[in-house]
C-alpha cells in the first residue's frame, strides 16, 4: 500500500497538472484586437419578400359581390297594400339585371317582405305579389325566368322593428338574394 505522503504527492502533482492544462486553455481562448473594427451598425434592415397579391374585396359573382355591387338595389320597397314597380324600383331592377347578365350561371332568389299589420295569410298573399312583381320586372329586362325563384316571408322577418311609419317602410320591401 503506498504511504500518505506518496499519495498526497500525486494529488498535488496531478492538481497542478490540471492547472496547468486550464491555463492553457484559457490563453488559447485570448484573443488580440483587430487591426481595423468594423463599421458602426446602421438601422437595421430586413429583406421583405412580397407574397403574391390576393386580390382584394368580395369573390366576383358572389353574395357579397351582389351586395356592394348595387350598393343598396339589392332591396326595392313598396308603399303599404302596394305591390307595383315604381320608378326607383325600376332603376335598382335595371341594376340586378346588369349584374345577373354579367354572371350568366348565377340564379337568386327574390325574397317579399310586409310590415307587421294585417293577418298572417294577407301579408303572405301580398309578401308574394311583391316577389313575383320584381321577378317579372327582371323577365322583362332579358333575364331567364328559370333562373328566379320567389318566396314570400310575409310579415315573419322584418328588418325593423317598431310600430311606426319608419319601422313599417323599410319591412315593405323585396330583397333579392344570389343562392349559387
Amino acid at each position: 500500500m503506498p504511504s500518505s505522503h506518496t499519495i498526497s504527492r500525486h494529488t498535488r502533482s496531478g492538481a497542478a497538472a490540471l492547472l496547468l492544462a486550464g491555463a492553457l486553455a484559457v490563453s488559447a481562448c485570448k484573443t488580440t484586437a483587430p487591426a481595423e473594427l468594423p463599421p458602426e451598425p446602421g438601422p437595421a434592415t430586413t429583406t421583405t419578400t412580397t407574397a403574391p397579391s390576393q386580390p382584394s374585396g368580395p369573390i366576383a359573382g358572389s353574395q357579397a359581390d351582389f351586395v356592394a355591387k348595387m350598393m343598396g338595389a339589392d332591396t326595392i320597397y313598396f308603399d303599404t297594400d302596394k305591390y307595383d314597380i315604381d320608378s326607383m324600383d325600376q332603376a335598382a331592377l335595371a341594376k340586378q339585371a346588369q349584374w345577373l347578365m354579367q354572371y350568366p350561371n348565377k340564379r337568386v332568389t327574390i325574397e317579399g317582405h310586409c310590415d307587421e299589420r294585417g293577418t298572417r295569410e294577407y301579408n303572405l298573399a301580398l309578401g308574394e305579389r311583391r316577389a313575383n312583381a320584381a321577378k317579372n320586372y327582371l323577365i322583362s329586362l332579358g333575364v331567364d325566368a328559370s333562373r328566379l325563384s320567389t318566396v314570400s316571408y310575409g310579415k315573419e322577418r322584418p328588418v325593423a322593428l317598431g310600430s311606426n311609419e319608419q319601422a313599417w317602410a323599410q319591412n315593405r320591401r323585396a330583397v333579392t338574394i344570389t343562392i349559387d
